[in-house]
């Protein structure tokens, strides 16, 4: 069953935006020609959020919390109006103009988790469905350590439209926990999702 703390999230109604509307995003057509001379159009999406000079839109954090019974990889359930659905995600935001993506994600978990943690490594500008929107990110590593007092008790620092439970999952159970998140009613995100096959692919060719 979901958490009844996100039932109070509830979808009222679907239609189109007129773009003198739009905040946050924007439908484009792109004109190209293919290898074969066929000049072609493509629909797709674009946020409006990115800062100038900026190549990437906002990170996704990967933090992995050393306990007492083995690794657990920092989760989070979030209502998605797109979708209608609770989602498991990794914690994740928007970059700001003039930031790293690694000051973003070192911002963005203590703001989303309460955590306090040191970026160390940073993935490829990686794109979440290029054949729909030209959204992307970087996945960035943050260490927290455990043993310092302001991760003891961490506290979230969220907006008023944010409404955010964090959790952790073992790693070495990561695949199967999140099939029975699904089962429950749970979407998952595909950067959790990428993981846990990650994970499983090591297992099965002992990477």
């Amino acid at each position: 069953m979901l958490d009844p703390k996100y039932a109070k999230s509830e979808f009222i109604s679907r239609g189109p935006l007129d773009p003198a509307e739009a905040k946050w995003a924007r439908l484009v057509k792109t004109t190209y020609r293919d290898p074969l001379g066929v000049e072609r159009t493509w629909e797709s999406g674009e946020r409006q959020t990115r800062p100038a000079n900026c190549p990437i839109d906002g990170v996704g954090i990967v933090t992995i919390l050393n306990k007492s019974t083995g690794p657990e990889l920092l989760l989070q359930k979030q209502y998605r109006p797109p979708i209608d659905m609770v989602v498991i995600e990794v914690p994740a935001g928007l970059i700001d103009a003039n930031e790293t993506p690694e000051i973003c994600a070192v911002r963005e978990l203590k703001e989303e988790t309460g955590y306090v943690g040191v970026a160390e490594t940073t993935s490829p500008v990686m794109y979440n469905d290029p054949g729909f929107c030209n959204t992307n990110l970087n996945m960035v590593h943050v260490h927290v350590d455990m043993s310092l007092p302001e991760n003891q008790n961490p506290k979230p620092q969220l907006e008023d439209n944010e409404f955010i439970e964090c959790f952790t999952l073992p790693l070495a159970s990561l695949f199967e926990e999140l099939k029975k998140l699904e089962a429950e009613g749970y979407a998952i995100d595909a950067r959790v999702g990428t993981i846990a096959e990650g994970i499983e692919l090591a297992k099965k060719w002992h990477l």
